[in-house]
């Protein structure tokens, strides 16, 4: 054969190779490079708050579920055949064609959703005939790589719904203050007609073109037998938003935590529940309003299931403020503060595991002297002999630094690091007995931990059985088992807290202190 006659069809051969190659490679990577926004959700998945993406949009992370209602409105408002093509609609096409032909300018681009999650990716504004035939190729290159779902979530996450808001997800929280799987018929069409016309969401002369919009969908859906009639006389009475609705800002200082461990994460699924979220805001508030006549700016609370070891609300401080103004932007829950006398029932807790003491064993409550230290009463008073329990329900200090001496500072050093306190950075003879009146530091976090252990094994009914001690979740994918044997039986425990039922509450004793 003639080299001309092998060559050509090597040619054709490499220049197919070469455009299946380029085909198959069209796609970019990542598909969608847009920074995200960050945000926190309860255990219900309401949303607890959030911080917005870097170039200024509220983008939620993508989900890979879209709700059926609105699913259904926007495959019938802009691609009725979704399921049926391969990226492109050639009569969708055909219509836009034949329409824009004869109202002598563009009315309809025939676009399916397909092609417009290729738009998206590409983030360009053109519209021309180049851009439409690229984004056809990109279409049928994403058909091959996802299925129906996954395009349809995609869509959903990236459509843009107005001002700063892009994806679904956001536009149902600041449109409407719930969550996708919430909406209504008539918000669900709202949203669903958005993306073709963002522009019509904001106030004024749009509004009316909006609505037309909306209930012409609703209209559509009744008749392909989606909405039943009453549910359709109800839809098209409901109002459209008047206004973006604030997004929730609850546990802000949870959230500041959560971003600065994972930069990288932007939705976090937490085990808060946000309705006792904002109860237990509240409380602090209020508590610090109190607190604020004796120069106290600041507080800080959690919530426990001592069962299961689910954190269900978190207060980080008093109030929420990125400015230095008394601290608050400060998240208290996980910063080191003084023990006062919260050490007081652990130590009660091992000596009652060490049979050094019992309820009831009545410990000296005299002037006391050691290496000139001298613990005092916080009424200054002494009386002379006290039983465990009432001295621990009283919280006096001097036995409780005499139990310590008899305990050992080296022994309860040890234990607290074991049952997790992580905040012991000096050596036992640096603290000395001041271990138990305040001379360490400890977070609200890890003794609430220590407090929900004593709970958990005061359960535990079966003698002899091994106990772990259990860690605090406040994200669903934590893990609340540990590795870390616990030193003190069901016994000693239930013991410890029978005793801290004596306790006096804040505001019930006129002389209580930490």
């Amino acid at each position: 054969y003639p080299l001309s006659a092998i060559r050509y069809p090597l040619l054709i051969a490499a220049a197919i190779a070469a455009a299946a190659i380029a085909y198959w490679c069209a796609l970019p990577q990542p598909l969608f490079a847009a920074p995200l926004a960050t945000i926190m959700l309860d255990r219900h998945g309401e949303l607890l708050g959030g911080r917005i993406a870097d170039d200024g949009q509220w983008r939620f992370p993508p989900r890979e579920h879209v709700p059926e209602k609105y699913a259904r409105a926007l495959i019938e408002y802009e691609d009725q055949r979704f399921y049926s093509h391969h990226g492109v609609d050639p009569f969708a096409l055909g219509r836009a064609i034949f329409v824009d032909v004869r109202e002598r300018r563009i009315v309809s681009g025939g676009s399916t959703l397909t092609m417009q999650v290729a738009r998206l990716a590409r983030a360009r504004s053109e519209r021309g005939v180049t851009d439409k035939l690229l984004e056809m190729l990109l279409a049928t290159r994403l058909e091959l790589a996802f299925d129906k779902k996954s395009i349809l979530a995609m869509h959903a996450a990236h459509a843009p719904f107005g001002g700063n808001v892009v994806g679904l997800e956001a536009a149902s929280w600041r449109y409407f203050g719930r969550s996708p799987a919430q909406l209504s018929w008539a918000e669900a069409c709202t949203l669903a007609v958005l993306p073709n016309s963002p522009a019509l969401i904001h106030p004024g002369r749009n509004r009316a073109a909006l609505l037309a919009k909306r209930n012409r969908l609703l209209r559509r859906l009744h008749e392909n037998g989606d909405i039943a009639a009453l549910d359709l006389a109800l839809a098209l009475e409901e109002p459209l938003p008047l206004a973006p609705v604030p997004l929730p800002n609850a546990a802000p200082h949870l959230l500041a935590t959560l971003q600065a461990r994972a930069p990288g994460q932007h939705r976090f699924e937490t085990t808060l529940d946000r309705t006792l979220q904002n109860t237990a805001t509240g409380l602090v508030q209020e508590r610090a309003r109190v607190l604020g006549a004796q120069h106290v700016h600041n507080a800080a609370a959690v919530v426990i299931d001592n069962r299961t070891f689910e954190v269900l609300a978190y207060v980080g401080n008093s109030q929420w403020s990125m400015s230095d103004e008394r601290s608050f932007a400060v998240d208290i829950v996980t910063r080191p503060r003084s023990t006062g006398s919260i050490l007081k029932p652990l130590l009660y807790a091992s000596m009652l595991e060490a049979g050094e003491i019992l309820p009831h064993t009545l410990v000296l409550d005299v002037p006391t002297q050691y290496a000139g230290y001298i613990p005092e009463n916080f009424d200054r008073q002494y009386r002379g002999v006290a039983p465990a329990d009432v001295a621990l329900a009283q919280s006096l200090n001097v036995p409780a630094v005499r139990m310590l001496k008899q305990h050992g500072v080296q022994r309860f050093y040890g234990f607290l690091q074991q049952a997790g306190m992580s905040t012991l950075v000096r050596a036992p003879d640096d603290y000395g007995l001041t271990l138990i009146l305040g001379g360490a530091e400890g977070t609200l976090w890890e003794i609430s931990n220590q407090y929900a252990n004593l709970a958990h094994i005061a359960r535990q009914i079966y003698p002899g059985q091994p106990v772990t001690y259990r860690k605090l979740r406040v994200l669903t994918s934590d893990a609340a088992e540990t590795q870390r044997r616990a030193e003190i039986g069901a016994a000693s425990a239930w013991l410890t807290l029978r005793a801290l039922l004596e306790v006096s509450r804040p505001g019930e004793e006129a002389h209580w202190k930490n």
